[in-house]
């Protein structure tokens, strides 16, 4: 008895080809994302400097970006969730800059003070904005970013060169009249102070050639020979 199919040749099926997902790959998606997001950060970021925190709204946010108000509320979400993000993915990342040098500095005084010097510039060139949020923002009464100096920033760096200075104190390798923690608030007097007030004084004194290379050489003489009187 012969099957009713015998002698047909087999005919293999192929499965289906899956069809690509329509728009970009998943990786372009992501690095599209991810330039976006670091688009409408800098754009909170000039904000914030420009009129403060408190006093900026999303859809001025997204103005500056060139954005819709729902593109930034899809990235993320309302403003204290965009705070946060400026916080975690913009100020922390630049101050932990400032303290690399500190931690190879060890227990020199020299070191650490020359290293905080240098640091602030360094940030300061790559990150212009810093300076005058931190003065509108962690400086002003009320400022938003307050806590962040109280609870994060202070015991990495201004806590750690103060117990270094009173270290370095005790062992007599610094004038004994000086408070170890006022040492430190005179570094950021004469850092980070002159570098957010820059546009003030370079129009006073129509000081465009000083730039921080001299305020650095200044200060560092100013800490380590004061001003010579006497």
């Amino acid at each position: 008895m012969i099957e009713p199919d015998a002698g047909k040749p087999r005919i293999r099926t192929r499965a289906p080809s899956r069809k690509r997902a329509p728009g970009r790959p998943a990786g372009k998606r992501r690095d599209a994302d991810a330039g976006l997001r670091s688009q409408l950060l800098d754009a909170a970021v000039a904000c914030f400097v420009r009129k403060g925190i408190a006093a900026t709204t999303l859809r001025e946010i997204a103005r500056e970006a060139h954005v819709t108000p729902a593109l930034l509320n899809y990235y993320f979400g309302d403003k204290a969730q965009l705070q946060a993000a400026l916080v975690e993915e913009r100020l922390m990342p630049v101050l932990a800059l400032l303290r690399e040098p500190l931690q190879q500095a060890g227990d020199d005084v020299a070191a650490n003070i020359a290293g905080f010097v240098a640091g602030v510039g360094r940030i300061a060139i790559a990150h212009p904005w810093l300076p005058p949020l931190w003065v509108r923002e962690v400086l002003c009464e009320g400022g938003a970013l307050r806590n962040v100096l109280l609870e994060r920033v202070g015991p990495a760096i201004p806590q750690l060169l103060a117990q270094r200075f009173a270290a370095a104190q005790a062992r007599g390798e610094i004038n004994q009249d000086l408070d170890p923690r006022l040492l430190m608030v005179s570094l950021v007097g004469l850092t980070l102070f002159p570098v957010a007030g820059a546009p003030i004084w370079r129009k006073l004194f129509e000081a465009d050639d000083l730039d921080f290379e001299t305020l650095r050489r200044h200060t560092l003489a100013l800490l380590d020979r004061g001003v010579g009187i006497g």
